[in-house]
C-alpha cells in the first residue's frame, strides 16, 4: 500500500509541477467559471422575461362586444409595471397612429425578421364577429395571427406566452358568457419551487456543476493516457516492471492520484464558485456526491480506453482532441441541450456527459431532470465497464507495437 501512495503522490505532483498540465487542470476551469459567470450573470433573473412584441389591431371599435379592445387592454396592462419594484412580461411596441393599420406595415414585419420584437400579433377584421359567432353557433375559434422570426428562441419563447395569455383569455369569455364549465375540462396545477432563502436562479448555480464535471473529464482524458503513453514512449514504465511493483499496484495508485486531483479541483472550484461568485447549490449531499464520484470514475475509464486504443503519445492525445469537444458541448455542461436537432440528439443520448450533469443538476434541485435517476446512474456506470473490459484486453506496457 505504501508503494500506492508514493505513486499517487508522484502523479499529483508530476502534474501540478508542469506548468502546461497545472493550467489545463486547474487554471482553465477557474478561468472558464469566471468569465462564463459574468458574461451570462443576469441569465435567469425576471427582468430578462420582458419581451418586445408589436400588437396590430384592424378590428373597428364595437359599443357592445368589442373582444378585440379586450385583448389589446390585455397586452397593454402586462407591458406595465404595477409598482416600481415590478417587472413587466411585455414590451408593447404600438404602430405609429399615421400608419394604415389595415395591414402590417414592413417596418412591423422587419423589425420581426431582423429580432428588433420577438412577435407581431395581429387581430384581423371583423374579429368581433367571429368570437361571437364562435361562442353561439360553434362554427370554430376566431383566428389571430402571431408572425415570429423563423429559428429565433425568443420568438419561439414570446409564440408559447402569447399563446397562453390568450388561452387565458379564452377560458375568461366563455366563463363570462356561460359557456365554459371549469368542472368538465382539465386544471393545470402551478407549482412554484423557491430556491434557497427565495432567491432567484443564478446562471454560476448551473454552471458549478458542469464546470466540475468538466474538470474531471480533462483530467480523465488528457491526464491518463497522456501519462501512461508518454510514460511507455519514453521508457519510464518499463524502469517500474523491473521492481516488484505489479501492474495492479499501479493502476491501483494511478487511479489514487488521479482522484487526489479530481477533488483539488473540486475544492478549488467550489471555493470560486461558493465564495466568489455566490453560488448557492448545496452540493454536500450523498447524490449529488454520487454522480461526482460515478464522473471521476467514468472519465478515469476514458482514459484508460484511449490509451488502449493509441499506438503513440501523439495518437492519445489526438483520439483525445477529437472526444472532447464533442462530449463537452453535447452533454450540456455550459447550457441546456434539450432543444437539440436530431442528429445531434443521437449523440447525446449515448454521451456519458449527458446523463451525468443531467443527473448532477436534477439531484441539485438545479433543472428538472431528464432520465429517471437509475438511467441516469446506470449509463455512464456501463460506458466505465465497458472501458475497463477494452482497456484490460488491449492495453500494452510496453514500447512494442
Amino acid at each position: 500500500m505504501k508503494d500506492c501512495r508514493r505513486l499517487a503522490r508522484v502523479h499529483v505532483t508530476t502534474a501540478l509541477r508542469e506548468r502546461v498540465t497545472f493550467f489545463w487542470y486547474l487554471v482553465f476551469p477557474l478561468f472558464l467559471l469566471v468569465i462564463l459567470t459574468l458574461i451570462f450573470s443576469n441569465i435567469g433573473s425576471v427582468g430578462d422575461l420582458t419581451l418586445p412584441i408589436g400588437l396590430v389591431n384592424q378590428e373597428t371599435p364595437s359599443a357592445t362586444a368589442d373582444f378585440a379592445t379586450i385583448i389589446e387592454d390585455v397586452f397593454l396592462s402586462l407591458s406595465q409595471a404595477g409598482t416600481a419594484s415590478q417587472t413587466t412580461l411585455f414590451d408593447l411596441r404600438s404602430p405609429d397612429p399615421t400608419h394604415d393599420a389595415s395591414a402590417p406595415s414592413e417596418s412591423q414585419l422587419n423589425a420581426v425578421r431582423n429580432g428588433d420584437i420577438t412577435a407581431l400579433l395581429l387581430i384581423p377584421e371583423g374579429f368581433n364577429q367571429d368570437v361571437l359567432k364562435a361562442v353561439t353557433t360553434d362554427s370554430g375559434p376566431a383566428t389571430l395571427t402571431v408572425y415570429l422570426s423563423g429559428g429565433r428562441s425568443s420568438s419561439e419563447l414570446a409564440e408559447s406566452v402569447i399563446e397562453q395569455v390568450i388561452a387565458g383569455l379564452d377560458e375568461q369569455i366563455l366563463t363570462t358568457l356561460g359557456r365554459f364549465d371549469p368542472l368538465s375540462t382539465f386544471a393545470v396545477e402551478h407549482r412554484t419551487i423557491a430556491a434557497a432563502d427565495d432567491e432567484p436562479f443564478q446562471y454560476v448555480d448551473f454552471l458549478l456543476p458542469g464546470i466540475l464535471l468538466m474538470g474531471f473529464f480533462t483530467t480523465g482524458l488528457f491526464g491518463v493516457p497522456g501519462t501512461i503513453l508518454f510514460g511507455r514512449d519514453r521508457g519510464i514504465l518499463r524502469r517500474y516492471w523491473v521492481t516488484p511493483l505489479t501492474v495492479p499496484r499501479y493502476l491501483a495508485g494511478f487511479s489514487m492520484g488521479h482522484g487526489a486531483l479530481c477533488l483539488l479541483q473540486f475544492v478549488c472550484l467550489w471555493l470560486v464558485g461558493r465564495f466568489a461568485l455566490g453560488a448557492t447549490v448545496v452540493i454536500f449531499r450523498p447524490l449529488p456526491l454520487l454522480f461526482l464520484v460515478l464522473g471521476a470514475v467514468t472519465f478515469l475509464a476514458f482514459g484508460f480506453f484511449v490509451a488502449s486504443v493509441a499506438r503513440t503519445a501523439n495518437a492519445g492525445m489526438a483520439i483525445a482532441n477529437i472526444l472532447n469537444m464533442p462530449m463537452m458541448f453535447l452533454g450540456g455542461l455550459f447550457f441546456p441541450i434539450g432543444d437539440l436537432p436530431l442528429a445531434l440528439r443521437a449523440v447525446m443520448y449515448v454521451n456519458p456527459m449527458t446523463y451525468l450533469a443531467d443527473g448532477l443538476r436534477g439531484t441539485l434541485g438545479i433543472d428538472v431532470a431528464m432520465f429517471p435517476l437509475p438511467v441516469a446512474l446506470a449509463v455512464p456506470a456501463a460506458w466505465t465497464l465497458v472501458c475497463i473490459v477494452v482497456a484490460g484486453s488491449r492495453l500494452r506496457w510496453g514500447v512494442e507495437r
